[in-house]
């Protein structure tokens, strides 16, 4: 692994900028992609999120990238402006002109809320009985089916974020899998070996190992990415991903390479 294709910064929820550039450097990488949160949306509810938690990367993303202009000029390895953009199908329109408009070096599409609640909020989906709760799944895996399918993304991230929430957790199934499966192989949209929480309580990474074996199954390549949001995030995580891609004997790819 030389590169990380999903890091953040102060742009959206991670620390600045040149911290995290800093930490990828020390972490012996030769590149690494900043990708912070953006979305496009006017649902209320996504409006309301990036008024409380301050997510306006589609207004700053010049700036943003002014400022790794500057980096790069006194860093030793590569920087990448990258974004990780909030998915729904009925905004793919608002999407794609904004994506064109932007011309990002890479894009990562990314699910981070089903019924119009962030996936990570377990009080919510605990609450549900199991019938629904699988249903909720049910309705994860048709969406990101959906991104795949909409060719607006080099890359789909944590492609099974659901995971990470213990009242969601172990409700996909493998039919589930093999139809995200079959997706990305007819797609140029490539899926993330994520290792956001594969440090923490979470303990896994994303795909999951059997997620994974679908995607393997189809030679479905991936990118991957620290998720890292903190600057000590970065090394341990790579370190942690290497262990990972050599007991899977996997070989990473270039998202920007067409």
């Amino acid at each position: 692994m030389d590169r990380d294709y999903h890091v953040h910064s102060s742009y959206s929820d991670g620390r600045f900028l040149f911290q995290m550039v800093r930490a990828a450097a020390d972490a012996g990488l030769d590149g690494v992609g900043i990708a912070d949160h953006c979305n496009v949306s006017d649902r209320e509810e996504m409006t309301e999120q990036k008024h409380l938690l301050g997510f306006n990367l589609d207004q700053t993303y010049e700036r943003r990238r002014q400022a790794i202009d500057r980096l790069a000029e006194e860093s030793d390895i590569d920087i990448y402006d990258g974004v990780e953009m909030d998915y729904h199908p009925d905004e793919e329109g608002a999407i794609a002109d904004f994506l064109d408009d932007a011309d990002f070096d890479y894009t990562l599409g990314a699910i981070d809320h089903v019924e119009t609640v962030n996936v990570h909020v377990e009080a919510y989906f605990g609450s549900k009985d199991e019938s629904e709760r699988e249903r909720i799944v049910d309705d994860y895996f048709d969406r990101l089916v959906a991104l795949v399918e909409s060719e607006l993304f080099d890359v789909a991230a944590h492609p099974d974020v659901i995971e990470r929430n213990p009242a969601l957790r172990g409700l996909a199934t493998d039919d589930h899998y093999e139809r995200a499966a079959a997706a990305f192989a007819d797609s140029r949209t490539l899926p993330e070996l994520n290792a956001g929480r594969a440090l923490a309580e979470y303990g896994e990474f994303h795909p999951t190992p059997d997620f994974l074996n679908a995607l393997a199954d189809r030679d479905v390549p991936v990118v991957v990415g620290t998720d890292a949001h903190k600057p000590g995030e970065v090394g341990e995580r790579v370190r942690h991903l290497e262990r990972y891609l050599d007991k899977r004997n996997l070989q990473p790819v270039d998202p920007m390479v067409e």
